[in-house]
């Protein structure tokens, strides 16, 4: 994340050509850069915990999302932090104490729904 101070330099030279619009237009593109970096990190785990669920609670693909999306939302973490969790568990991590209770919930709910 570029912070205010590496800044600085770009932004003094363009406010002394005296274009601050331009200054604003760049910070304002270097935050969204920023940004999609971020979501292409994420991506990959984003990825990669659907097909987890799927094997770890016998569902198939779209329900293995919503498990993801109801843990999500119950914990009220994001998407992209519940998928990280779960993901780290492979490196012996334990799941937080918060998303494994609401993950044991999304899992009764689910099999309730298939009961009906």
């Amino acid at each position: 994340m570029t912070t205010l101070h590496e800044e600085q330099p770009l932004l003094r030279a363009v406010t002394a050509a005296g274009d601050a619009a331009l200054a604003v237009e760049v910070l304002e593109l270097r935050a969204r850069n920023e940004q999609l970096e971020q979501a292409l990190e994420s991506r990959a785990v984003i990825d990669q915990a659907p097909g987890m669920v799927m094997v770890l609670a016998p569902c198939s693909s779209e329900q293995s999302w919503g498990l993801l999306v109801d843990v999500s939302q119950h914990c009220n973490v994001k998407l992209r932090d519940v998928a990280a969790a779960l993901v780290a568990t492979t490196k012996g991590q334990e799941l937080p104490e918060a998303i494994r209770c609401e993950w044991r919930g999304a899992l009764w709910r689910l099999r309730a729904l298939e009961r009906r």
